[in-house]
């Protein structure tokens, strides 16, 4: 890769990372494994710098390749790392009651099926097309339909029993 090139890539990460995290972030339900999926889509998205012709294309591409990556993740049951036995103290902001509704929506995102979460995720929280969403992950327009569709419908049904068990 060149020298404009280089700089290109560093400043696409400074200015695309953020987002991108919290995308991974939703896809993986940990911040350490969305961390590790964010900086893997960026090493394979380095390697094929020179491929990607047309810069409005690299975030869509690094998507595609978290997505994707997710998904053989999930597949694999990648489980190397083992969680510490106690985690340092620190102090933090209580912003419990602006985050309480995110939360309960990530919770209950990871309860869906890998594949219904990617769609919901790439749909909704990234606000991309039926069709981009399809060519991300590789499916027919129709499946990002009906995954989304049973998506919805089983977040629904899972808030119902919530609000019903209180």
């Amino acid at each position: 890769m060149d020298q404009s090139g280089e700089q290109r890539y560093r400043e696409f990460v400074v200015a695309r990372s953020a987002a991108l995290l919290r995308t991974a972030y939703l896809l993986v339900g940990d911040r350490g494994r969305a961390e590790d999926l964010l900086q893997t889509a960026l090493v394979k998205t380095y390697v094929a710098w020179d491929r990607i012709k047309d810069p409005g294309a690299t975030e869509a591409y690094v998507r595609r390749v978290m997505a994707t990556t997710a998904t053989s993740w999930w597949r694999r049951r990648w489980s190397t790392e083992q969680p510490a036995v106690a985690m340092p103290d620190s102090a933090v902001a209580d912003a419990s009651g602006e985050l309480a509704d995110a939360d309960e929506m990530r919770r209950l995102l990871l309860t869906l099926p890998v594949r219904q979460r990617a769609v919901l995720v790439l749909r909704y929280y990234d606000d991309m097309s039926e069709a981009d969403v399809a060519e991300m992950l590789g499916i027919s327009r129709s499946a990002v339909s009906s995954y989304a569709a049973r998506g919805l419908s089983a977040l629904r049904h899972r808030m119902g029993e919530e609000i019903n068990s209180l």
